[in-house]
C-alpha cells in the first residue's frame, strides 16, 4: 500500500508540472511582485513593431491572459535609464501602471482610477514646468503649450490609454515624459506603446491594482532584451 501511495503521490506532483519551456515571465529578473504582468516585447532595438501579452499568476505559475500586435518608438526602443527626451524611442524596463485615461468613457470592468480627458487636460512635457511628466488641468503658466500634449486633440489614440511609469515617480528633466500604453494611430509612435482599441478594451478591463500590475519593456536579446527586468 505505501508502494502504491507513493506512486500515486509522484503522478500528482507531475500533473502539477508545468510542461513545456518557462512563459516569459518566468524567464525575467524581476516581474514585480504583483500577480498581473504586462510584456512589450520588440525583436530588435530598432524595431517598430512587436508583440504585447498580459499574464497573470496562478497556482506559481504565469499564465497568458491574452495578447496583441504593439507598435513602438519610430526610432525603436532605448535603454530607459540613458534615453532622451524627443529621441522617437520606447524606453525599456520594467514600470508601474499609475492610472488610466481616455477621451471615451471606461471600459466596463475597469478596476485601475481612471481619468476622463476634458478639454482642459494636458500632459506637461516642459522641462522648465513645476509640472514635468504630470497631468494638468488646466495647464499650468510655466508649463508651454509647444512642450505639452493637449490630450484631447488625440481622439483615436487616447480614446483609452495606461500611463507607464517611466521617469514618473522622481521625473529626471530632459529624460522624457508622456509614456503611455494607447490605442494605436497610423504607424510608429513617438515613444509610447500602442496596441489596437479593442486590445485597450480588454486590458483596462483585466487589470487589478489589488494585483500589482506592471509593465516590462524590452527586445528579445541584447542589452535592452526583457529578461533582463
Amino acid at each position: 500500500m505505501r508502494l502504491a501511495a507513493a506512486a500515486l503521490a509522484s503522478a500528482s506532483l507531475l500533473a502539477l508540472a508545468p510542461s513545456g519551456p518557462p512563459t516569459l515571465p518566468e524567464q525575467m529578473a524581476d516581474t514585480g511582485g504583483g500577480s498581473q504582468l504586462i510584456t512589450a516585447q520588440a525583436p530588435r532595438v530598432d524595431s517598430t513593431s512587436g508583440t504585447l501579452t498580459w499574464w497573470h499568476r496562478r497556482n506559481g505559475h504565469w499564465v497568458k491572459a491574452g495578447s496583441a500586435a504593439a507598435r513602438f518608438g519610430a526610432k525603436g526602443l532605448a535603454e530607459g535609464g540613458s534615453r532622451k527626451q524627443g529621441s522617437n524611442t520606447t524606453p525599456t524596463g520594467l514600470y508601474d501602471l499609475p492610472f488610466a485615461f481616455g477621451i471615451k468613457a471606461a471600459p466596463a470592468g475597469t478596476a485601475l482610477r481612471y481619468r476622463r480627458v476634458r478639454k482642459e487636460s494636458w500632459w506637461c512635457q516642459d522641462n522648465d514646468s513645476r509640472s514635468y511628466n504630470r497631468w494638468t488641468e488646466p495647464r499650468p503658466a510655466d508649463c508651454r503649450a509647444s512642450e505639452s500634449e493637449h490630450l484631447i486633440a488625440h481622439e483615436r489614440q487616447y480614446a483609452y490609454a495606461l500611463v507607464v511609469g517611466f521617469n514618473y515617480e522622481r521625473p529626471v528633466r530632459g529624460r522624457g515624459a508622456g509614456i503611455f500604453l494607447h490605442v494605436d494611430g497610423a504607424g510608429a509612435t513617438a515613444g509610447c506603446v500602442s496596441v489596437s482599441e479593442d486590445a485597450m478594451r480588454r486590458i483596462l478591463g483585466w487589470v487589478d491594482p489589488a494585483k500589482g500590475p506592471h509593465m516590462a519593456i524590452g527586445t528579445v536579446s541584447g542589452g535592452t532584451a526583457i529578461t533582463r527586468y
